[in-house]
Order: structure tokens, then sequence, then C-alpha cells
């Protein structure tokens, strides 16, 4: 007689466990499906998105939509690269303070110390000034001509660059958002490294880190894995449009990778296998208009964010971190339009509050 109170106690508490699994599924579910909504637009035979959300150190959320290769009728998976734009500035920034925590490179160093035939109006431009956004040079995209079919490269800009005789503005005393400026940094890399560009990040960051497909893409050098391709759609109008005659500039965003590489980049840096905590404090720490170096900092209801997003023809990308959460969404798309930061926003929304 005494043991049926404790049975029947345990059978309600085996009742309640199974009904609160099956609550917390109905949830995951339901989010899910919030997200396969979000992201209709991107599935079935349409250029896709690849889709992660990360939170203590795991992935809670993965998916690939629609398709990364429109001929070849290939899908998104979480292994696809898609070509990242100026997500790129993340490694570039990360490559440089290598250099600088290594003594091989000053904050403080110049362009006129580096390179000695730059113009006098640049020669006082600092690493510093260029890591975010303040060395007023002039935008390389607005220099070259539409006539121009050749794709352009890191040393074409820096050559173009040569050419100038003034800036935006005063270096240093203002932002300015400048892709010139981290292509300018990637020769900066290799002149200190002796490498080039592509194969100081592989060997520095992509490697270490098993970032496996990972690449900064070189046409004639180097393949991409996975490769997704970029389009255009305008209604049921879907166009291959996957370069630009800015697309092989490297250090303003030429890398290729996808959610599962980028996962471990992110993963990274929460300890000091890319920058030492220090390092990374001054890469994180806000300058002129909310910009660290390769990275925005701001706030987002309350939370510290750090973030960036990608934009070039074909390609639409954004990754929002916020550390003091341990979470992060990052989505990667093979299309022009639209900007998925929004997407991205509603997805914090969604599984951070």
């Amino acid at each position: 007689m005494t043991r049926r109170p404790q049975f029947r106690k345990f059978t309600q508490y085996v009742l309640w466990l199974i009904l609160a699994l099956a609550l917390i599924a109905g949830c995951g579910q339901t989010r899910e499906a919030q997200v396969d909504a979000l992201f209709r637009p991107y599935s079935g035979n349409r250029p896709g998105a690849s889709v992660m959300i990360i939170q203590n150190g795991h992935p809670i959320f993965k998916k690939g939509y629609g398709l990364a290769n429109m001929e070849k009728h290939i899908p998104v998976t979480p292994e696809t690269n898609f070509r990242l734009a100026s997500v790129t500035k993340e490694f570039t920034a990360a490559s440089i303070l290598q250099l600088i925590e290594r003594g091989e490179l000053k904050l403080s160093t110049t362009l006129g110390e580096l390179f000695p035939d730059f113009p006098d109006y640049g020669k006082s431009i600092t690493i510093d000034q260029l890591l975010h956004h303040t060395s007023g040079l002039l935008a390389y995209e607005d220099i070259i001509p539409d006539t121009v079919r050749q794709q352009v490269k890191d040393k074409d800009v820096l050559a173009l660059m040569m050419q100038q005789d003034s800036t935006y503005f005063p270096p240093g005393t203002a932002y300015r958002y400048s892709n010139t400026g981290y292509a300018v940094l990637a020769m900066v890399l290799e002149k200190v490294s002796g490498q080039s560009y592509a194969d100081f990040v592989r060997r520095n960051i992509f490697v270490p880190l098993g970032m496996s497909g990972s690449v900064a893409f070189e046409k004639g050098i180097s393949t991409v894995p996975h490769r997704a391709f970029g389009y255009t759609v305008n209604g049921d109008s879907i166009l291959f449009t996957d370069q630009s005659t800015y697309s092989a500039v490297l250090g303003d965003g030429g890398i290729y990778s996808s959610t599962q590489d980028l996962f471990k980049w992110d993963q990274a840096l929460y300890g000091n296998r890319v920058l030492t905590f220090h390092m990374q404090r001054y890469a994180f720490t806000p300058q002129l208009e909310h910009y660290g170096c390769g990275w925005r900092i701001d706030r987002y209801r309350g939370h510290r964010r750090i973030h960036h997003t990608g934009s070039t023809r074909g390609f639409r990308n954004v990754i929002q971190r916020f550390p003091d959460d341990h979470f992060t969404v990052i989505i990667l798309t093979n299309r022009n339009e639209p900007g998925v930061a929004p997407l991205a926003e509603k997805l914090v929304d969604l599984y951070l509050f």
C-alpha cells in the first residue's frame, strides 16, 4: 500500500516530462517553420541561401535553401561556398593584426614607409586609418572607367592610388567606408609577409582553423569547392550575374566560404587561436561610425553586436555576432538583392529574445 502513492508520483513525473519534451519539440518545430517561411523566396528552383544559427558553441539551426548552381541544379548545403564580398574584410583585418602582433608591422606604419614611391598626399596614411576607414583614399570604383572589361586586382588598386593627388579629407579626421583601403591592406600584407594574400590567409587562418573549403579565389590559380554562383532575380527572370569588374579584388571582398566554415571562424574568436585577447579588444573597439577592424560594433535591443554585411554582384551576406550571449547568425545568399541584414535580425528576435 505504501508503494502506490510513490508509483503515482513517478507516473505523474514521467507524464509531465513527456509533455514538457513534446512542448519543447513543438516550439522548435514552430520556430523552424517560421525560418522556412522567411526563406521561402530562396527555396525551390531559384538561387538560394545557407543559414546557420549558433548558440553556446553549437549550431542550433543550419539549413540550405534553393540552388547553388542553377544550370546543374545543385542545391545549397551548409558546405556551399559563397563569395563573401565585404565579410572578407574581417579576415583581411585579422591578417594585418597578426603581422602587428608578430612585430612585423605597426599600427602607426605609413604608406610612405611601405611604398616609398607613394605620392605625398598619402605618405602619412597609417595602417590604423586603413583598418578603420579613416584614410580618405578615393574609391577606386568611382575612378575606373565603365568601359574597362578586364577584372581589376588589388595591385591595380594600389597603382591607381599612386596616380592620384588627393584624398576625400585629411587622413584620420573623418570616416568614409573604403574598399580601396582594404585592397591596399592586401598589398601591405603581401609586401610585409612576402606571401600572396591568398597564401597568407590560407596558412594563417583557414588551415589552422580547419576551414578546408574557404579560399581567396584567384581565377586560373585556385578553385572553389562546392561553389555557389551568383544570379539576379527579377520576378520569374533569373540571370547569371556571377562576376563584375571588381570581383578579383581580394582584400575588400574576394574570399569564398560556407556557413560550416564560418562556424569555425566564429568559435575561434572566443579564444586566442587567431588573435590574442588584447588584439581582439582592439579589433572590436569601435572608432568613428562604430567601426572596428573589419567589423561594425553597436548594440541591438540592448545587446552588444559585432557584425558585417557583404554585397557584390550576385551575392548578399551577413554575419551578426552577440559575443556576450554566445549567439551568432550567418546568412549567405547567391543573388543580387535583397540585403539580408533584416532577415538576420528577425532570426535574432526569434531565437535570442
